[in-house]
């Protein structure tokens, strides 16, 4: 259904290449049909490397569909932008979370359980779930 609410996902990076191409593949391991609203927020208004309040702010608009935003980060200050954002309630839709997950497996594990339907406290606890995959 795809009126239905669903959670929105936002990839933070200092980086938009990094964002996007993260986006990209949690999008693709997330199997054909529909998928969860996905955002990549990196970099600088400009390009550069860096975060932009604004872009997270925008990206976060652009996938709320009523049941949430997870918003998984790369780095520290990355992580302090979106802090600052939660904190200030700046344009951020109200239900808007900063998942603690590592940012690759995270991502993979948000947007496959979002795209799956599941809500928000789900889709972060599958998110932090992923710190405990192993590599070796």
């Amino acid at each position: 259904m795809a009126d239905a609410p669903s959670v929105g996902i936002v990839l933070v990076s200092h980086s938009g290449p990094v964002a996007e191409a993260v986006a990209a593949l949690a999008t693709g391991l997330a199997g054909g049909g529909a998928t969860a609203p996905v955002a990549a927020a990196g970099g600088t208004g400009d390009g550069g490397l860096g975060t932009s309040a604004e872009l997270i702010a925008a990206a976060a608009a652009r996938v709320d569909r009523g049941a949430g935003v997870a918003i998984l980060a790369d780095l520290g200050s990355a992580v302090l932008t979106v802090k600052a954002l939660i904190a200030e309630g700046y344009e951020l839709p109200a239900a808007t979370r900063l998942v603690d997950a590592p940012f690759v497996e995270g991502a993979v594990a948000a947007v496959v359980t979002a795209s799956a339907g599941a809500d928000l406290a789900a889709v972060e606890a599958a998110a932090t779930e992923a710190y405990t995959y192993r590599k070796v």
